[in-house]
């Protein structure tokens, strides 16, 4: 056998032996689409609802200062207590107004009796010129007329003035105006002060409680296009618009309320418009009130009756530079991108789906951030969850399958095993 005939064996054997080899590799799966769960779009009736932000304020809230000047002697009131219409709070020192009432008394008695000798001398006079005509002149009887008119005149001034000390005198009790709490102490006892001006506390009523937010201009718009449309109707005569309040750290909005005022025009600042809901604040049986002037509160204000809606899982709902937009599965499970117009949140974290869906679509749920438009996937079919009754979780279960069951050991600490050496498979054949 020549040369040539060895080297072109050696070559085919070569061929053979690699082709044994690229045979007994493993291929490679191609990679299997990602499950992601989908859902159908709830319907239900909602009542569309706008929430804003406001602050209370009392309905009644009156500053405490004295009618007349002087110097404290009582405060028997407790600082934040509750008092009523008529209970003091303070009094003024009273000694120099007695005084004033006592000095006025004497001049009323004074012109009393001024007026009753007058009017004795005017009726002796009458009495002996009837006698004896023409024994008193007329000009006589014109003087002690003039002095009956000036001493009557003389005693219902001083009357007047009496009147007024004995109101000053009344004054130094300073009572509360309203049923309220009261706030602390703005002086102490001895302290100067002055009619009218000094301060010295202040009263707030506690039920009901006024709730004050502002209006945008669009909302307003909205509402009053509804009602001119029919589809908003005005409350009868005498029948208020509802409102709802939650304060900070509740669920929801609790409290019931109505509006029971808007303002007249629309503040060009902030293109708002001021409205006013009243709330009742009563006091439990055990505890205190829970409203207080001044809380920060959240404001949800219903708009119309209630009716059908497309509703879906907020957080199935993605935006894009303001747009917003959920992912569908059409027939060919590939995902598909379509632009909605959404509503307002619902309490279990469901929003409402304006326009963009039918209803009949295959919504995805959960794990939105993980597709994307075009995308081939197994679609997980499940009801549409909410905040209580979570249907599926946001992690895709083809994720969750590969997570491993133990923890990986890591090797580099003290008193790990050693890592196991994977199994070399045997070599193929040459």
């Amino acid at each position: 056998m020549d040369r040539g005939s060895l080297l072109l064996g050696f070559i085919l054997t070569m061929l053979a032996a690699a082709g044994g080899c690229q045979a007994n590799r493993p291929k490679v799966a191609s990679a299997e689409a990602p499950a992601v769960p989908v859902s159908h779009p709830l319907r239900r009736e909602v009542t569309d609802f706008v929430d804003f932000t406001g602050r209370t304020e009392a309905v009644h809230s009156v500053d405490i200062r004295p009618r007349v000047t002087g110097y404290l002697v009582k405060m028997p009131f407790k600082e934040g207590a509750e008092v009523k219409q008529g209970d003091l709070l303070f009094v003024v020192d009273p000694r120099p107004y007695k005084a004033q009432v006592d000095q006025a008394q004497g001049q009323v008695d004074l012109y009393q009796a001024s007026l009753k000798l007058a009017k004795t001398t005017l009726a002796r006079d009458r009495a002996i010129n009837s006698l004896s005509p023409g024994s008193v002149s007329k000009q006589q009887f014109d003087q002690e007329q003039a002095a009956v008119d000036e001493a009557d005149a003389r005693v219902k001034a001083y009357e007047k003035a009496m009147e007024f000390s004995k109101l000053s005198h009344e004054f130094t009790r300073v009572t509360s105006p309203i049923d309220g709490q009261i706030s602390r102490y703005y002086l102490t006892l001895g302290n100067l002060v002055n009619q009218d001006q000094t301060l010295l506390t202040t009263v707030v009523s506690t039920d009901p409680m006024y709730a004050y937010f502002e209006m945008d201009e669009p909302t307003l718009l909205r509402i009053r296009r509804a009602v001119n449309a029919g589809t908003i109707k005005l409350p009868e005569h005498g029948v208020k618009l509802p409102v709802l309040m939650g304060l900070q750290g509740e669920e929801g909005f609790p409290h019931p309320g109505t509006i029971d005022f808007v303002n007249n025009q629309v503040n060009p600042t902030t293109g708002s418009i001021l409205v006013r809901g009243v709330f009742p604040n009563p006091l439990p049986k055990v505890g205190t009130r829970l409203l207080s002037p001044g809380m920060f509160v959240r404001i949800r204000f219903p708009i119309g009756q209630a009716h059908p809606a497309l509703l879906v899982i907020d957080r199935a709902v993605g935006s894009d530079q303001g747009l917003k937009y959920v992912y569908v599965v059409d027939a060919e499970n590939k995902v598909q991108y379509q632009r909605v117009t959404t509503g307002a949140l619902q309490e279990d974290g469901m929003r409402v789906i304006e326009q963009g869906l039918k209803g009949d679509e295959w919504v995805v749920s959960g794990g939105i951030l993980q597709v994307r438009p075009r995308m081939v996937v197994r679609p997980d079919k499940v009801p549409m969850p909410t905040l209580s009754q979570p249907a599926v979780a946001d992690t895709p279960p083809a994720e969750s399958k590969k997570k491993s069951a133990s923890p990986p050991v890591d090797s580099t600490k003290p008193g790990s095993p050693p890592p196991v050496e994977p199994k070399k498979s045997a070599s193929p054949p040459e």
